[in-house]
């Protein structure tokens, strides 16, 4: 049986984190400010770059009238490079080619905007994998709101299984009302028993086996 699988991209497809920190901290550092570890730039990920940015400008004490201005300076930083550091986790690519080939219509739901989404497909020659691609910055709602991967569904013809590796995911499959799919490995800062998933793997070599249970 086949179905339709929409996938996040940071911390599920793509430890995005290293190419983040880089650029965030080169926006730090115009602010005059200390630089953010790669740990703590990685547990402001998940709800896009304008609030990634958010989050580092409140831990730095920097006023909020600077948020908009940092906001694009982050993203010069970013569209500059934003897959230099980056990798895919292990068997990603092999996989989402398995997929295709069995007959899976694929998609992309992220709350990374859409530019710099499409830079990194390419890059990692993913672009060609997707039918469907939803950036944070395609319509006015962002996940954990169902909106978007809806979308994402109703393009690719009917409700499928999402696959996710985070609190923002987990909420949104459920808010969307389809299976979840939880990758442990990415950003998540729950146990896993926390979040409510119909599968978890940490290896994209199992997922294969593991969608019939979505049934």
């Amino acid at each position: 049986m086949t179905m339709p699988i929409v996938f996040d991209l940071d911390g599920t497809l793509l430890d995005s984190a290293p190419d983040l920190h880089v650029a965030l901290n080169k926006v730090l550092d115009e602010q005059g400010v200390a630089p953010l570890t790669l740990a703590e730039a990685t547990g402001f990920i998940g709800h896009g770059i304008p609030n990634l940015v958010d989050r580092a400008r409140q831990a730095r004490g920097i006023d909020a009238a600077h948020q908009q201005a940092m906001t694009e300076r982050m993203f010069d930083h970013y569209l500059a490079s934003p897959a230099s550091l980056s990798r895919l986790f292990p068997g990603v690519s092999e996989v989402l080619e398995q997929l295709a080939d069995a007959g899976h219509a694929l998609g992309l739901c992220t709350n990374k905007a859409l530019a710099p989404t499409m830079e990194i497909l390419r890059a990692f020659d993913l672009d060609r994998r997707f039918a469907v691609v939803i950036g944070g910055d395609s319509m006015p709602q962002k996940k954990p709101d169902p909106a978007p991967l809806r979308a994402a569904f109703d393009k690719l013809g009917q409700p499928g299984v999402f696959i996710g590796d985070s609190e923002v995911d987990a909420e949104t499959a459920d808010a969307a009302r389809v299976p979840f799919g939880l990758f442990t490995l990415g950003y998540r800062h729950s146990p896993v028993d926390r979040l409510a998933h119909a599968f978890a793997f940490d290896d994209y070599r199992d997922l294969p086996g593991l969608l019939p249970i979505t049934r």
